[in-house]
């Protein structure tokens, strides 16, 4: 039956992606924050998706965290919605995704218009210093960096593996307060495979490191506050799906 149900919620996503990317067309030649507001629309769908259709809640926590202007947002990163959260909490997020997103259609169309920030994860020294480059210019336009440190997706529990390079050179760069933020979508939503698990997913935006650490501070507090708020909240997720199994 959650299989069942699973299918019908794939459905509905990239439904729902369809009929607002055609809806929303218009928007192409409008300026950004018509987009963001069209974004935001496809992330509430989302949830409303996941709750309807797979008995699945969603939670966002610590917003009073969440600092205005120029930060820099460190999510771990377990599936496709982690991508779609930073537009519901941040007014204008860049988001550092995978430069095949690009090639989707609608996706890629708004993904542009909204000047996220493509890379190659194959990449170099060359990506890299693009990279910084690219967020430099948004949040000189007073925009919110998003990055997913672990540069994939992983499961929870899995071995953490951060990889210091991105994030530390963005933090260098641009100076900007560090937001990490946990989750445990992936007990709910598997990084792949068509199947969805009933339960809670919850986001937690944790207080911000501060700018002006070095490298290897920066990465051991960033890795320890996450990792242990992520593992809280696997913890917990994983307790209200055994109470749904009974």
């Amino acid at each position: 039956m959650m299989m069942f149900r699973s299918i019908l919620f794939v459905i509905w996503m990239y439904g729902l992606m369809a009929v607002l990317g055609i809806l929303f067309l218009p928007t192409l030649i409008l300026p950004k924050p018509v987009i963001f507001w069209g974004i935001r629309q496809y992330a509430r769908g989302l949830i409303w998706g996941l709750k309807v259709i797979c008995g699945i809640e969603v939670e966002i926590r610590g917003r009073q965290n969440m600092p205005r202007g120029t930060i820099i947002y460190a999510g771990k990163h377990h599936c496709m919605l982690d991508v779609f959260i930073p537009t519901l909490v941040t007014p204008q997020p860049a988001i550092i995704l995978k430069q095949e997103l690009l090639w989707y259609p609608f996706l890629g169309w708004y993904a542009l218009k909204a000047a996220m920030i493509p890379i190659d994860r194959a990449g170099n020294t060359k990506t890299l210093k693009k990279m910084v480059t690219e967020a430099k210019d948004r949040a000189e336009d007073g925009r919110q960096i998003v990055i997913f440190p672990e540069g994939t997706r992983t499961a929870p529990g899995a071995e953490p593996a951060y990889f210091a390079a991105g994030i530390s050179a963005l933090a260098k760069g641009i100076e900007a307060p560090i937001v990490p933020v946990a989750t445990n979508a992936g007990l709910c939503w598997p990084g792949r495979g068509l199947k969805r698990s009933k339960g809670k997913i919850v986001y937690e935006i944790l207080p911000p490191i501060p700018a002006g650490l070095t490298r290897k501070q920066l990465m051991a507090r960033l890795q320890s506050e996450l990792e242990s708020a992520t593992d809280a909240l696997v913890a917990e997720g994983r307790t209200v799906q055994g109470r749904l199994a009974r």
